[in-house]
């Protein structure tokens, strides 16, 4: 075995700022491999062991011999570690190290499967998502040892011994923390952010011509004020800050579960929370955050997971977000605004910054889906009460009925076509709706109904 002192290529800095997402893999490709017997390790020795290992990479003297030392007397619950571990690796001969621990910790036959090193993360990750493989023991402060290398910055979320993350999901994104404080215009410090766009300038609907009407907006309304977000911009984004009928949101944009929500943030005590994008996902779904209190947010569901927030037991109150066409937004909105062209801060953005980067499904690891609709199938998710249903967009589409008219029920709740997009309601008046890809909203509501027309 040789030595790689910089085997961990994100260890190094700069080096973490052009590492992109890795490629598609198929989905539920767990295919007939069992899921793994957790046996009797000394689970004490393997925590020491790996414990010794995160210490070695710290230090640069890490040896690739020395992963094999770490499992040892580990079981199938320690693979999580060898996962975080590939997550940032691009030496070929750890990654093969890796791979084949990965195999005898858990029966499985990615080194027969000859997975490529930007496909083996994914696939061991997807792999243990979908046998549901508990996490090892001390884990969520090995895997913060290890994360905080990369970006000391997070620290605060794997500190907290109350947090309710499951951490086994939680991974990186490529990306590093945004805590630029509120309103700043500067661009991300190296090596980079995604940067939340706070207050942007907007103006009238007449002024914005400069969108396309068959382009793809995110409307928001709120008392007598209605507000369209500009997919490109929010590609770009993926969270702006602002206040919408006397009213302050925070609305974050998962690009990869194909989700734009619109959380209020003025109804906490003191003031108003400032949400920003970690870095982080959990199973492909963005991890945001409260800059004033640094707490975590479960993005999809409002909730928050750690941190003081965690204590006060917030879960963030939702508005509905239509997604639809400029054009039939402004129509049934006359007077909507429009996030300036420029977002009020003198930059570019390009019609399509994502270049289809989603198109062959999700790029980062969500385990088994559920199969009652294709991954990447929108639909209009809603909850009432406990309960959590799903409307297919496209069965939605095809429905008959005119802007206002009822196109869909279940389980108490309709679902009326507005502006181009969709709102729902119950007897006791409007809820909240967005719109997810499918295997993000299943796999956050796994117990969610399904209206398929």
């Amino acid at each position: 075995m040789r030595r790689v002192v910089a085997a961990i290529v994100c260890l190094v800095g700069t080096a973490c700022a052009a590492q992109s997402a890795p490629p598609a893999t198929t989905i539920g490709s767990t295919g007939p491999v069992p899921a793994p017997t957790v046996s009797a390790g000394d689970a004490d020795a393997a925590t020491a062991a790996f414990e010794d290992l995160i210490d070695e990479i710290e230090a640069g003297t890490f040896d690739t011999a020395d992963i094999t030392v770490a499992t040892a007397d580990a079981d199938a619950r320690h693979a999580w570690l060898l996962s975080d571990l590939l997550r940032f690796v691009t030496d070929e001969l750890v990654i093969d190290t890796t791979v084949a621990e990965f195999d005898r910790l858990t029966g499985s036959d990615l080194t027969a499967r000859e997975v490529s090193f930007r496909t083996a993360w994914n696939e061991m990750t997807n792999r243990l998502i979908a046998w549901d493989t508990p996490a090892p023991p001390d884990y969520q402060r090995l895997k913060g040892r290890l994360f905080t290398l990369i970006e000391p910055r997070w620290a605060p979320f794997f500190d907290d011994p109350d947090a309710t993350v499951d951490w086994r999901w939680l991974s990186w994104g490529g990306v590093f923390i945004d805590d630029r404080p509120l309103g700043t215009v500067d661009p991300c410090p190296s090596p980079g952010c995604i940067p939340a766009l706070d207050d942007p300038e907007l103006v009238p609907a007449a002024d914005g011509g400069w969108y396309d009407d068959d382009a793809i907006v995110f409307g928001v309304t709120e008392g007598d004020e209605a507000v369209a977000f500009p997919k490109n911009i929010m590609e770009v984004h993926e969270m702006v800050n602002i206040t919408i009928g006397g009213r302050r949101f925070g609305i974050p944009y998962c690009t990869l579960c194909g989700s734009a929500q619109a959380y209020l943030t003025d109804d906490t005590a003191g003031e108003p929370l400032v949400l920003r994008t970690t870095g982080l996902l959990s199973r492909s779904n963005k991890v945001m955050f409260d800059l004033t209190t640094m707490s975590l947010f479960d993005t999809f569901t409002g909730e928050a997971v750690s941190g003081p927030l965690l204590d006060e037991g917030v879960v963030l109150d939702q508005r509905t977000v239509t997604v639809t066409t400029w054009g039939e937004w402004k129509t049934a909105h006359p007077d909507t605004r429009i996030v300036a062209e420029d977002g009020g801060i003198g930059r570019d953005y390009p019609d399509d910054p994502l270049g289809g980067r989603d198109d062959d499904g999700p790029i980062f690891p969500i385990g088994d889906v559920d199969a009652r609709l294709p991954v990447q199938a929108p639909v209009i998710g809603v909850i009432v009460g406990e309960r959590a249903l799903a409307f297919e967009r496209a069965a939605l589409d095809t429905a008959d009925g005119t802007d206002g008219a009822v196109v869909a029920e279940l389980d108490g709740v309709r679902v009326i076509r507005s502006a181009g997009g969709y709102t729902a309601e119950t007897d006791d008046g409007p809820i909240a709706a967005h719109e997810a890809f499918w295997f993000a909203w299943s796999q956050f509501h796994p117990e969610t109904g399904l209206w398929t027309g």
